[in-house]
């Protein structure tokens, strides 16, 4: 039985590039893909809304567009199409940052064969069809948007892994909304949920795409991010308190948030099992926020 080649919008602007991978493919596998390239996001997005592809292979970086901003637009335009990026140099990072943010693979330029391609493009369909079968298990919170904490569990154990495989460190990261119960019940539930979606809101500002970032229940949200070369766990917490204060500061909201924050740091066991992460960084929050109410009550 003979199938059809895969169709796949080829988004690229080097020319030399493009006829390098195109030519590769001659030996063996020309029937396998069926190429369609152009060389702007703007005309990848005009070409998608059309409709008929299978995947998309894509450069981050081109003349309209550079960066995670490339694959942010291309992802939101179609998202039922399962993307590949494509870049010049490996970077852990933005491998992360990709495949978190709703990418299937990522693939570094001068590494690529002709048979690691299409074995890249068929794995990425596959794995794009088994995530929106995960999607339909409710691995994400209905209100906020974020990983609920079914999703949490499954991604942070494959987080951890990632974490052991690249040798760096992890935090996690368990806040509390502090009394929220008194915002539902004195302003009603519906600005409860307004409240909860703003602290998600906050968070996705806060951390890197390539973190797990969860509702972990009720008022409780949860951060799973492995440790940067150029910031302090630390430093992330501290500009996550800056960030509840500026809110607070300019919302026309009838509420004032705070938040109880609690860490977990493993930098050398990066063998450590998640729950006992979650266990660790949720006692620490408990204690701050008794230490808030204790305060408190000295002060009456």
């Amino acid at each position: 039985m003979q199938h059809r080649p895969i169709k796949v919008l080829l988004v690229e602007s080097d020319e030399s590039y493009l006829e390098e991978l195109q030519g590769g493919l001659t030996q063996g596998h020309q029937d396998a893909l069926e190429f369609e390239s152009v060389g702007e996001l703007s005309q990848a997005l005009a070409r998608l809304s059309q409709g008929g592809f299978d995947a998309i292979l894509m450069s981050l970086d081109l003349p309209d567009s550079s960066g995670m901003v490339t694959f942010d637009r291309a992802y939101a335009f179609a998202p039922d199409v399962p993307i590949v990026v494509l870049t010049e140099e490996p970077d852990e990072e933005t491998a992360v940052a990709t495949v978190q943010g709703g990418a299937q693979d990522y693939l570094v330029k001068s590494e690529i064969t002709a048979t690691m391609l299409v074995r890249a493009v068929r794995h990425a369909i596959e794995r794009h069809r088994l995530f929106s079968a995960l999607r339909s298990l409710s691995l994400i919170d209905d209100l906020t948007g974020l990983y609920n904490r079914r999703g949490f569990s499954d991604l942070g154990e494959q987080y951890l892994k990632l974490a052991r495989r690249s040798g760096r460190g992890v935090t996690m990261v368990f806040l509390d909304l502090d009394r929220f119960k008194t915002i539902n019940d004195s302003l009603g539930h519906h600005v409860g949920d307004r409240a909860l979606l703003k602290v998600a809101d906050i968070l996705r500002a806060t951390f890197r795409r390539s973190d797990i970032i969860a509702r972990l229940g009720g008022d409780e949200f949860g951060v799973l991010a492995l440790k940067a070369a150029d910031e302090s766990s630390e430093l992330l917490v501290e500009r996550l308190r800056e960030s509840v204060e500026d809110f607070n500061d300019s919302s026309p909201e009838p509420y004032q948030l705070s938040i109880s924050i609690g860490m977990a740091h493993h930098d050398d066991d990066v063998r450590v099992r998640l729950d006992d992460m979650v266990a660790e960084a949720d006692s620490a929050m408990y204690r701050e926020k008794h230490g808030k109410k204790a305060a408190a009550l000295r002060e009456r």
